[in-house]
């Protein structure tokens, strides 16, 4: 069964903009761009991974090895839709949609996430807070609609429930820390409130019950 895993990633101009208060627009491009090589090389490293894709409407950011699928520019879940489509022409049977904003997450994290949605037909990956979606794993359902946003785990729980399917919900620190806002940012870089530079990012994860 080949498992294709798609990271949507944001326009530099839009990238992080919570994070304006505290970094400056360079500093949230090296940032963004440090997260972004976290996820791929996780991606890389796990056996539960056939091949790699990235969402983009700046193919040039995408690296050497990885697919690079346009964004139309219709927001994220038009995105996502889009890019299964084209996906299953390349012969996905199952998909794995994981964000670019996870300094923590490892091939071994993303392997156990795989293999718990295979069991469950689906697995899905909450944020620290209960409420949003960091990664999203279907088997063979590839039309499965995406609901990412505000609130988007409970949504994703109904559509599953609207489609008789239980998603695995695996308690893992990888997929659940991401970095939005300054108090994100915090739980991994105590020294957040200091300016930021690429030489002093070094992710410590924060305590958080899952």
């Amino acid at each position: 069964m080949s498992c294709w895993a798609v990271v949507p990633l944001k326009a530099r101009r839009t990238g992080k903009t919570r994070l304006a208060g505290l970094l400056d627009e360079a500093a949230r491009a090296t940032l963004v761009q440090s997260m972004l090589e976290t996820v791929l090389s996780a991606l890389f490293e796990a056996h539960e991974i056939d091949r790699v894709a990235v969402v983009s409407s700046e193919p040039e950011r995408v690296p050497h090895g990885v697919l690079a699928l346009p964004d139309p520019g219709q927001g994220l879940n038009p995105a996502l839709t889009a890019a299964a489509d084209m996906l299953l022409d390349h012969g996905a049977r199952s998909l794995l949609v994981i964000h670019a904003d996870l300094p923590l997450v490892r091939g071994s994290d993303i392997d156990q996430f795989v293999r718990a949605g295979r069991h469950q037909g689906m697995a899905l990956a909450t944020d620290r807070h209960g409420t949003g979606t960091n990664a999203l794993f279907v088997a063979d359902r590839l039309d499965f609609p995406f609901r990412f946003g505000t609130n988007s785990l409970s949504r994703h729980l109904a559509e599953a429930r609207l489609r008789h399917i239980t998603p695995a919900l695996p308690a893992l620190n990888g997929l659940a820390i991401d970095i939005d806002t300054p108090a994100d940012l915090a739980c991994l870089w105590p020294a957040a409130a200091a300016p930021f530079t690429p030489t002093r990012w070094s992710p410590t994860p924060c305590t958080t019950s899952l």
